[in-house]
């Protein structure tokens, strides 16, 4: 760390800028950032989302209000226990990410078999990365969620949910880990986050007495099947499963028995007995050879899959790998696929009638080991459901196939050849290692999503919201639609029982929905005014929703009640949260979640005000995994590049939902250029002088009124990059713009627009920013000075056209100079005439009134200048620009150019003659002043 960095990290601290209190008449923000888990240190995505929250902080802090921004940790759940199993059992995987990518001593590694140490290790290595980046953080109101007061908040969160018939026991589907003996959320889980059981069609192919059972989610494909493939090195039985004689993949007997189908296997065998056998395909009759390939996962349904190669690229691969020799089968096995032609069943507009060879093609699979037959498969399915229609060889001809894959269903289960199970579509494993399937849970804990009026009203919450960006609003409604029953509670882990059946545990998604509230309320247990066993289910309902009385809970409570009506008041000061921040992963989860239960616990008033939502971070170009050693940890980023320069460069990384991507280079690059800031200041400040203003200051005042405002505008929408990129870049750009063009910078300009530019950059760079803020001689701290207003900066449109057009006509200059190869003494630049400027006028304001323009073109035909010549000059040049330059009607072009024509010759290396066009009798040895029009002047090179 800087040594600057930690004098301002002490100063801070020493005034307790950032502990918050209510203050009576104070407009309040209340900002927050989901907690981080702590089976690791954070990394650069954590930094990346909640340098975001800090940056707002900051600035609503700088406007005025009263700001909270707490912080805390996440313990529960199975990950941490989990990783703790996983080492003791000698998982050496597991030890070395902790030593070598996390960079753990092995003796404190040693100790990790204990969830609790391993949780509270990285808690602390963690917190001292947070406090260093300059987190405005108020500190007293820290917890991890396996605190006993924090355990009491979500045990009375949860007799009130279940009270409200929220929460509620059921059978349903849930991703199981065996191991566990647990449902696996999705903060639980190695592989598969976001992965939910889906319903498979098991379609039965008659194969002598027994049913050889496929599984699909796609039935409506079955009349493009042309064979059955399995897996031959995996185990396949013979079983009475619902009193048929089924054949399936040995692990999918055990899981049809946990989704309550009557299973007794009989045989066992390996998949290769199977291939070259023939099977009858359901509704078509045709005989199907069965197949071996290595691309069938014997544990996701039954291990069996029908082939459709003219329409599933797997297929189309894994077909052309036996017919063209790259799979090495038996020559008989060759000789039936060579025998197989594609059937074609689906009719999709702009793709052959092969739409799987098609794709295979596009995306150059070579076969079907390719990881890109994922994204493939994935195109040919949107494609074919959205879009596709079936077939005259179907019998469902002209239907689509959205319409048709449940027509099929019906057709098959009528006849007795289809049932269902549920699966998950992508491998899911377990933090402890387990791979998960689907198990059908009786007496299970859920929370009631599917409940329509609860989604009416979570969506009137969304709808009432602020949402950034906007375009994320819709995710979040189509996530309240699409959810159904969530299991809230597992049987291991860290975390808190339920009250009313202590065998359960409330899961990891599920205990972090409401604990904002917890924050209002826990710096007075963490200041031991309040302890855990005052937190009783009556106490919370008094303090978080109004109910009962101060007195008669004081009494019961054994406790204060002057205490009890301050943590009232606490909270309802700070109540609602105004904006909560995170990655957009959490939209199908975490930030519903926050937005179902809010509505259930609070009445409306108590709504959140504000969602946002920025893309994920990866890591030079490739996906962050920590399996992969593709992670950068927040504290390495910290202690090479700086705090400052790692808060400007992911803050300059990424806006709205878009992916991001953390650079070594780009925070090289940024670490440069905030070093330099303070020289910069200083050696130009030094530099200036005292002097009256003139246009170029009136520009550079001018110009920090717009940015002023762009910033200010862009932070409440939580446009955080384009924020930064105007008041770091741009502004540094205008400000280098500006001593280019002068000879003599103004002393008293520069330093009221540094004074300005320091505050703006206050929320993005604190550290080089309060340095900045002492080098100008300024009072006091500058993240407690007052946000800059365009107000202080009076607005010269007259001096920002000059420059604009000064720009445009130098960078033209310098254009017709790099074509020009042969050297030149003089460049004659030949401005507009009076008439060429009205004519440019009167063009411009028919078309602001959508008129025609063949008045204005008849009035000003002498000119001999097209109007397609001033449309597309107008276009080019820019709404902005076209309307400033009409809004002027003073504006001197040729004095600006004639006035600038020195500093031109400089930057362009060449004489230059400013001349007007119009006169009788000037120099036009090229005959081009007839073509100069405004904003474009004519030019002739001697």
């Amino acid at each position: 760390m800087a040594e600057y960095e930690k004098r301002w990290l002490k100063a801070w601290n020493e005034r307790h800028l950032f502990e918050s209190d209510p203050l009576k008449g104070k407009k309040k923000v209340f900002v927050t950032f989901p907690y981080p888990y702590m089976n690791g240190p954070v990394h650069i995505g954590h930094c990346f989302s909640a340098t975001r929250v800090d940056v707002y902080a900051r600035f609503k802090r700088m406007q005025g209000y009263n700001v909270l921004f707490p912080w805390s940790w996440h313990w529960t759940g199975e990950t941490i226990a989990g990783m703790s199993y996983r080492l003791e059992q000698g998982d050496s995987q597991v030890r070395r990410a902790f030593i070598e990518i996390d960079g753990v001593p092995a003796e404190e590694v040693k100790k990790f078999t204990n969830p609790e140490y391993l949780a509270s290790y990285y808690t602390k290595v963690s917190r001292r990365v947070v406090q260093a980046t300059g987190f405005s953080i108020d500190w007293r109101r820290e917890f991890t969620t396996v605190d006993p007061a924090y355990k009491r908040f979500i045990e009375w969160q949860y007799l009130r949910l279940r009270e409200l018939g929220y929460v509620v026991q059921g059978t349903h589907p849930v991703v199981w880990c065996s191991l566990d003996q647990s449902p696996t959320g999705d903060h639980d889980r190695l592989e598969g986050e976001g992965v939910s059981p889906e319903e498979f069609n098991l379609l039965k192919f008659k194969l002598g007495d027994f049913a050889l059972v496929a599984g699909t989610l796609r039935p409506e494909t079955i009349f493009g099947a042309t064979n059955l493939w399995v897996d031959p090195d995996a185990e396949y039985s013979e079983a009475r499963v619902d009193e048929e004689l089924w054949i399936v993949s040995s692990s999918a007997l055990r899981r049809l028995a946990e989704q309550k189908h009557e299973v007794t296997p009989t045989r066992s065998f390996p998949g290769a007995d199977l291939v070259g056998r023939y099977a009858t395909a359901p509704l078509t009759g045709a005989s199907l050879p069965i197949l071996p390939s290595g691309f069938v996962d014997a544990a996701l349904a039954t291990g069996v899959v029908y082939s459709v190669p003219a329409h599933a690229p797997y297929d189309y691969t894994g077909l052309r790998d036996i017919q063209s020799g790259r799979a090495a089968v038996s020559r008989r096995v060759k000789e039936i696929a060579d025998r197989i032609e594609l059937i074609s069943m689906i009719e999709v507009p702009g793709h052959s009638q092969y739409p799987a060879e098609d794709a295979v093609k596009k995306f150059g699979i070579k076969d079907s080991t390719d990881a890109r037959l994922a994204d493939a498969t994935a195109e040919v399915y949107k494609e074919e459901f959205h879009r596709g229609v079936m077939k005259a060889n179907t019998g469902f001809a002209g239907l689509k196939v959205s319409e048709a894959k449940e027509r099929v269903s019906e057709a098959l289960a009528k006849e007795g050849l289809l049932t269902k199970m549920h699966e998950l579509p992508q491998r899911v494993v377990c933090r402890c290692g387990t791979r998960c399937y689907v198990k059908i849970l009786e007496n299970q804990w859920f929370l009631n999503y599917s409940n329509e009026e609860w989604k009416a009203k979570t969506k009137e919450l969304l709808r009432r919201a602020s949402v950034f960006p906007p375009e994320s609003r819709e995710w979040y409604n189509v996530t309240i639609d699409w959810l159904r029953d969530w299991p809230c509670a597992r049987r291991s882990g860290m975390g808190t029982k339920l009250p009313w059946d202590k065998e359960w545990i409330v899961e990891t998604l599920s205990d972090s929905t409401i604990y904002m509230a917890f924050y209002t309320i826990n710096k007075f247990v963490n200041a031991e005014r309040a302890k855990p066993e005052h937190l009783s289910p009556e106490v919370l309902d008094f303090v978080l929703l109004g109910r009962g009385a101060a007195a008669n809970l004081a009494k019961a409570a054994k406790m204060s009640e002057t205490l009890l009506r301050e943590m009232r008041a606490e909270f309802l000061y700070w109540y609602p949260v105004d904006l909560r921040n995170s990655g957009k992963e959490l939209i199908p989860n975490h930030l519903t979640f926050f937005a179902f239960h809010h509505e259930a616990m609070f009445g409306e008033k108590l709504w959140p005000r504000g969602f946002s939502v920025n893309g994920m971070i990866q890591i030079e170009g490739q996906r962050m995994s920590k399996s992969h050693g593709v992670f950068v940890t927040w504290k390495d980023a910290l202690e090479k590049f700086g705090a400052d320069a790692v808060r400007a460069t992911v803050v300059l990384a990424g806006d709205g939902m878009e992916d991001t991507d953390w650079r070594a280079k780009n925070a090289e690059d940024t670490k440069a250029k905030v070093d330099s800031l303070i020289s910069f200041v200083e050696k130009n400040l030094n530099g200036a002088v005292r002097r009256a203003p003139d246009h170029l200051d009136r520009w550079l005042t001018s110009t920090m009124n717009r940015r002023i405002a762009m910033v200010t505008t862009s932070m409440e929408e939580m446009r955080t990059r384009r924020a930064i990129s105007a008041a770091l870049l741009d502004v540094w750009n205008d400000l280098r713009w500006y001593l280019h063009r002068t000879e003599k910078p103004r002393r008293q300009t520069l330093t009221e627009v540094f004074s300005a530019w320091v505050r703006m950059l206050s929320p993005f760079v604190p550290f080089v920013s309060e340095e900045l803020n002492r080098a100008l001689g300024g009072k006091g701290l500058v993240c407690t000075a007052d946000w800059p207003s365009p107000k202080d900066f009076p607005r010269d449109d007259a001096a920002e056209l000059s420059e604009l057009v000064l720009r445009k006509v130098m960078d033209d200059a310098r254009n017709l100079l790099k074509i020009v190869k042969q050297p030149r003494q003089k460049l004659n630049v030949y401005v507009a005439s009076d008439d060429a400027r009205s004519y440019f006028v009167e063009v411009a304001k028919a078309r602001a009134r959508k008129e025609s323009l063949g008045v204005v073109v008849k009035r000003f035909a002498s000119l001999g200048i097209t109007p397609e010549r001033v449309v597309k000059l107008q276009y080019e040049a820019g709404e902005e620009l076209v309307s400033m330059f009409v809004s002027q009607p003073d504006f001197d072009e040729y004095g600006l150019l004639s006035e600038a024509s020195d500093f031109l010759a400089r930057e362009l290396g060449v004489r230059v003659e400013v001349t007007k066009a119009g006169p009788q009798g000037i120099h036009d040895p090229g005959k081009r002043a007839k073509d100069a029009l405004p904003l474009k002047p004519a030019f002739y090179l001697e």
